[in-house]
């Protein structure tokens, strides 16, 4: 079984609810059909329930019926989340008017729901900036304990079945914060990790904080960064398995990581890779996907204290859909 199936498989052995904000999108109603069809979770969607049903009709779609259609115009919750919205930003400078407005914005209110437990994440993109996907998360559901940055992970599904786990590695930050300092970078290093076990399901992620330099081999600021990051990253989790700093072959290659760094138990054998910045982090995951004919799955925020996801705008029905796997699996380790 592939990792996508077994995404699939654990998503559905414990179904959470998720919920899709963009409701009227063409890609994100026929994603949720075909999640309802296949009871891979349970979907919430958001907006006026006549309007969604006709744009079901529209498209042949005979699973929507089975979804949970909540419209902030008509809930019952609506007074309920308005003030939740405002107690959360009143310190900001919101009014109780400007609550009013935005809790009938169907991002804000799908975090709303998170936040009241009446819901475990929420997928988002299609037609949503990222920036408009993230602020309500940060506002509302704000960011996990210890964890102050947001990050995005991807999963690359390789042809080479001699590195990381059977030829998946799991690589952070690919998506959101350019410049990370040492703390951050640390952050980054311990939430890819948790997204390694929670959605590729490795029961041992192995941390590679990769620079162009290996236990000293160079000298430069961007080197103690890394090796700084390391150092905070075993303090923020004590039983993680991280080392660095290594360069990628170290990190990857068994006879190069013995050579470079002999005793660490994570050069030649790492599974998750940390880059430095977002530039190379970016970069790397895109030279290996289309140089090396690798499946890129992501990115996959985290650092989030429940799953928000962001899609790209150019994302298929198929994209969504295993977005919904995987935010359901971070939801179940999240709670």
């Amino acid at each position: 079984m592939g990792l996508i199936d077994q995404i699939i498989a654990r998503a559905k052995s414990n179904k959470q609810r998720i919920v899709l904000p963009e409701s009227l999108e063409e890609r994100t109603i026929k994603a949720a059909d075909m999640a309802l069809a296949d009871e891979l979770a349970e979907i919430i969607l958001i907006g006026n329930k006549d309007e969604i049903m006709a744009k079901a009709a529209e498209f042949g779609l005979k699973n929507i019926e089975k979804a949970t259609i909540i419209d902030p115009e008509t809930s019952e919750k609506t007074a309920e989340y308005t003030n939740l919205l405002y107690e959360l930003r009143k310190s900001k400078g919101m009014t109780p008017e400007q609550a009013a407005t935005l809790v009938k914005n169907p991002l804000y209110f799908g975090c709303l729901i998170i936040k009241s437990g009446d819901a475990d994440g929420q997928i988002s993109g299609a037609l949503s900036t990222t920036g408009d996907t993230l602020r309500p998360a940060l506002q509302i559901i704000k960011c996990a304990p210890g964890i102050t940055c947001v990050s995005g992970a991807m999963l690359l599904i390789t042809k080479t079945p001699q590195y990381g786990e059977e030829g998946v590695l799991v690589m952070g930050d690919v998506a959101v914060t350019p410049m990370p300092d040492a703390n951050q970078l640390a952050q980054i290093a311990v939430c890819t990790a948790q997204t390694a076990k929670s959605v590729a399901g490795f029961a041992e992620p192995r941390v590679a904080m990769l620079s162009f330099s290996t236990k000293g081999s160079a000298k430069h600021e961007v080197v103690d960064k890394v090796v700084e990051a390391t150092k905070l990253a075993k303090e923020l989790a004590p039983d993680l398995k991280i080392d660095g700093e290594l360069q990628a072959d170290a990190a990857l290659v068994a006879s190069v990581g013995a050579k470079k760094c002999p005793g660490s138990e994570i050069a030649g054998k790492a599974n998750v890779l940390i880059a430095p910045c977002l530039e190379v982090g970016n970069i790397g995951y895109k030279l290996v996907q289309r140089l090396g004919e690798a499946d890129a799955i992501g990115p996959i925020l985290q650092g989030i204290a429940r799953p928000v996801n962001d899609l790209s705008r150019g994302c298929s029905v198929d994209d969504i859909y295993k977005m919904v796997a995987i935010t359901a699996c971070q939801a179940m380790d999240a709670k």
